[in-house]
């Protein structure tokens, strides 16, 4: 009975009082378990964040582990230098490509932009236009009104006596009605003011996004430039092995010895080296994408990335301008990631 006393005060309190009490102590007891919910939540995700971490690290260690007893083995560690020559290979293409997409978007969006923003001040500018011959045309009337305001004022002061008393009343409702005229005309200017001010403040729009139309022209002139390396680095297999040692991992492909090795390098450093000095392929783009457009098929007309199976054929162009068909299904088959590369 005390410890009931102590908690919920003397029997002689009111039972209202008793009732608060209850209630805050239930409420009391429902947010210190919502509150230890949420820590045991916290605490099951931040579990879970070790265990991945821990998983992440393992799995690097593994690698390393590989690794080394990879480079250990004379016979194997040409093979790394050369898995990882391929793969610099692979993510050079990747990067060029990257590059490549993100100055076309780039240059669609800023042309698209400067489409826009043309649109928008011509708008403008002709409803200024508009605003400010309101604003000389009211001014004109004002004056005219003021002309008129000064003439009947003269009038009045050079009337005889006699007229003078007769028209007195006339002439005053008309110097009255202009002067109203003219500060009614005299607010109509200072509201056209406001208008031209607001015009000549206005923000300029955004940037819109890219419709599906130049999306695919884009996407086109992306996997031009796909193939072009693809015809570059197709010799000797060379945009193949680049592939597969993007795909696969250290010590899963054998190269062979080392002077199969020392060959493939030479080759390598030969095509990249070419690969810089090639500036002038931007006409065999343009052939190569309109080619591409010709036989793209899409899903949906909304899709702006093609059927993969529609565009894998490779149009090698040489300078003359003639075209050779080889089947390759560089997107299919994600060449320099370029399923996340494309416009979307």
């Amino acid at each position: 009975m005390t410890s009931l006393t102590a908690i919920f005060g003397n029997s002689d309190e009111k039972p209202e009082e008793e009732s608060e009490k209850l209630l805050e102590l239930y409420w009391n007891r429902a947010e210190l378990k919502k509150e230890f919910a949420g820590l045991r939540t916290e605490q099951f995700r931040l579990q879970d964040l070790v265990k991945q971490r821990e998983g992440a690290t393992a799995r690097v260690q593994q690698k390393l582990d590989h690794l080394e007893q990879l480079l250990h083995d004379p016979e194997w560690v040409y093979n790394v230098i050369i898995y990882y020559q391929l793969q610099y290979l692979n993510m050079r293409c990747q990067s060029k490509i990257e590059k490549f997409a993100e100055q076309l978007k780039q240059q669609r969006e800023q042309r698209q932009h400067n489409r826009l923003l043309g649109n928008w001040n011509e708008l403008r500018a002709e409803e200024a236009a508009g605003i400010e011959r309101e604003i000389g045309e009211q001014r004109m009337q004002v004056q005219m009104l003021e002309d008129q305001l000064q003439a009947e004022r003269h009038r009045l002061m050079t009337m005889g006596g006699f007229l003078k008393i007769f028209r007195r009343r006339s002439v005053t409702a008309i110097l009255d009605n202009l002067a109203d005229t003219i500060d009614a005309s005299q607010q109509q200017e200072e509201m056209l003011l406001l208008q031209f001010e607001e015009i000549q403040n206005r923000v300029p729009p955004d940037t819109e996004g890219l419709d599906v139309a130049t999306k695919r022209m884009i996407n086109f002139t992306i996997l031009a430039f796909a193939q072009q390396l693809y015809l570059h680095f197709s010799e000797d297999g060379l945009a193949g092995m680049a592939k597969e040692a993007g795909d696969k991992s250290v010590g899963a492909v054998n190269y062979g010895g080392k002077s199969e090795c020392d060959l493939i390098i030479a080759r390598v450093q030969k095509r990249i080296e070419s690969l810089d000095k090639a500036s002038d392929f931007a006409d065999i783009l343009q052939q190569r994408a309109k080619l591409i457009a010709e036989k793209a098929v899409f899903r949906i007309d909304d899709d702006a990335v093609p059927l993969s199976g529609t565009v894998a054929t490779v149009f090698a162009i040489n300078r003359k301008g003639v075209v050779k068909e080889k089947d390759a299904d560089l997107l299919g088959e994600n060449y320099w990631n370029l399923s996340s590369i494309l416009s979307r």
